[in-house]
């Protein structure tokens, strides 16, 4: 089995005890512009350093799979132009091939298993999209979500997504999907989406024993924990629909498929929301890292 390269800090906080915290790098790469990109990335690591646990940015470089980027190489990979985004499908031929990559929120999980890394903190998970009835666009997080023991903390499915049929094909794989605090299912820049959590938990303890609990079961897979965007920082989803329908109607007369759907609708929901989404999205992801820190610590007070 391949043995990722881990950075200095990350090898420091496995001989510490201190908790590690993975994060994906296709929120640098695809998800933001730059250079918001890599103030944002720095200050999600300081965020989680400052709830005691140690952050793991993950990304292949020239052909490795690195656990931890020091700060050359993710300045490096922030301003990085026609960077590979990883999923479980290509993953191995970018490392085959010596290549460069950001990794998804499912080759994320992948990297975190063999690190031994048990949560990771991301915005949103992709999910099924609009239309997929007939074009089948459906993410891969979903079936890594139903086979990799990761927990992953994100503000819900992507809003630019089906939700409802996210939802179900969640159920279907024997995802437990799990709001925290509260009894709806966010959505990503917002708080609300009309739609119930099938569960909910309101502590981080309470997560960890859920986790715990999973693996004493031999379940496979990990577990969802959507985490609401702060109220301060939200974009109701009154507001926020229309400006998804015209940049998916954007999309769709553009002919924009597979991988370069969601940068595509991410980019188009910048502009028309004239930069609000951005500001969401920051403040989303630095909550989600947040509260997978203080998972990670309550699961280190739990024998494995």
């Amino acid at each position: 089995m391949i043995t990722p390269v881990l950075s200095a800090e990350v090898q420091a906080a496995r001989a510490a005890g201190t908790p590690v915290v993975a994060l994906e790098s296709t929120i640098i790469t695809h998800g933001m512009p730059y250079p918001q990109n890599i103030q944002t990335a720095r200050t999600v690591e300081e965020d989680i350093r400052t709830e005691g646990a140690c952050p793991a940015t993950i990304a292949v470089l020239d052909g490795r799979l690195h656990v931890g980027l020091d700060p050359d190489q993710l300045d490096r990979l922030g301003q990085a132009r026609n960077v590979a985004k990883l999923s479980r499908a290509d993953m191995a031929v970018c490392l085959a091939e010596s290549g460069t990559g950001a990794t998804t929120v499912a080759a994320t999980m992948i990297a975190a298993r063999l690190a031994g890394i048990e949560v990771f903190a991301t915005g949103g998970i992709g999910g099924v999209h609009k239309g997929a009835e007939l074009s089948f666009d459906i993410s891969a997080d979903l079936q890594e979500l139903a086979q990799t023991p990761v927990t992953v903390v994100c503000a819900g499915a992507k809003a630019i997504l089906d939700l409802p049929k996210t939802l179900e094909v969640l159920e279907t794989l024997g995802v437990p999907v799990i709001a925290y605090g509260q009894d709806e299912l966010p959505a990503f820049w917002s708080r609300t989406s009309g739609l119930k959590a099938p569960l909910r938990l309101d502590s981080p303890d309470a997560i960890a024993r859920a986790q715990r609990m999973r693996a004493a079961l031999g379940l496979p897979g990990g577990q969802l924990i959507a985490n609401p965007i702060p109220a301060e920082d939200e974009i109701e989803l009154s507001t926020l629909q229309p400006i998804i329908d015209a940049a998916q109607a954007a999309a769709d007369a553009d002919g924009v498929a597979a991988k370069a759907v969601t940068p595509f609708l991410l980019q188009k929901i910048f502009e028309l929301s004239e930069g609000r989404s951005l500001v969401a999205n920051i403040a989303l992801v630095r909550n989600n890292a947040r509260l997978a820190a203080r998972i990670a610590q309550a699961l280190g007070g739990i024998d494995g």
